[in-house]
């Protein structure tokens, strides 16, 4: 068994209250911790710098990479200024303004998720979500570089998908990922989001669900309690799980590695 890969042993709801949990690393902590030489880039070159995503070129064992994450922040201070990890379509299109650059030098990109889902206020609608989200989609299934996502806390719906078409995607033991809130989900189903525990445990959003289902490559192990609890150790795995990955996908010939992004996706278009 891959080392990497354990038994989950909490419920579903106890999955979403650790993945919430305030305490639990950002993405810019994974960043800082795990990369080299982190160069931060600012701006899609059209509205202005969404802080929700924070991305740019770093070094990983002294190989270049690209590096994005959809982050919260440590605080009450800094989860306003990041606006709770929710993006607004300026933050899709500065990151997939990285992501071509990426393509163009021939970096690897790699990406950290971790949100309630995009923001959905009027002032994001009226720039165009859906289509940020939509052209995120359509532009990383081709394009011709690996791409490793990990999602480390909450992935929501399509905000968390934007960045998540990969050739190899990982879970947090703890993390989760759904087409929505189990809050969202119990007030449409039932009209009563207080039933959002129950909802957690229909809407199959955990990691071993989602490993069950193939949607995922695997699960990446963290400490006992979850990853606040030893944070250097849990940027210690998906270090470990990033470097394996990239071995793996290094010297895929590109047409290739294409062609077998394109046979994931297609396989989870035919299971749903």
């Amino acid at each position: 068994m891959n080392k990497d890969l354990i038994k989950i042993n909490v419920t579903p709801w106890e999955s979403v209250e650790i993945a919430r949990h305030k305490d639990r690393p950002t993405g810019k902590y994974y960043i800082e911790t795990i990369f080299k030489d982190f160069i931060e880039f600012h701006g899609d070159r059209t509205y202005g710098d969404d802080k929700a995503i924070i991305g740019g070129i770093a070094s990983l064992n002294d190989i270049s990479v690209t590096v994005i994450a959809i982050t919260k922040g440590s605080n009450t201070v800094e989860n306003i200024e990041r606006n709770f990890g929710m993006p607004n379509p300026e933050g899709y299109r500065k990151a997939l303004r990285l992501m071509k650059q990426a393509e163009k030098f021939k970096r690897p990109v790699i990406c950290f998720i971790d949100t309630p889902g995009a923001f959905p206020g009027i002032g994001a609608e009226e720039r165009g979500q859906g289509q940020a989200i939509a052209n995120n989609l359509f532009e990383l299934s081709r394009l011709k570089t690996p791409i490793i996502s990990i999602l480390t806390g909450e992935g929501g719906s399509g905000g968390a998908l934007a960045l998540a078409v990969a050739d190899k995607i990982f879970m947090l033991e703890h993390s989760i990922y759904s087409i929505l809130s189990p809050e969202g989900f119990a007030s449409i189903l039932w009209k009563d989001s207080s039933r959002a525990k129950e909802a957690a445990a229909v809407m199959k959003i955990t990691a071993k669900d989602l490993k069950d289902f193939n949607i995922i490559d695997d699960i990446i192990r963290e400490p006992r309690g979850g990853a606040h609890k030893t944070p250097s150790k849990t940027a210690k795995n998906i270090k470990e799980v990033i470097e394996n990955a990239f071995e793996e996908l290094k010297n895929r010939e590109i047409n290739l590695l294409l062609e077998d992004r394109y046979k994931k996706f297609r396989r989870m278009g035919d299971f749903y």
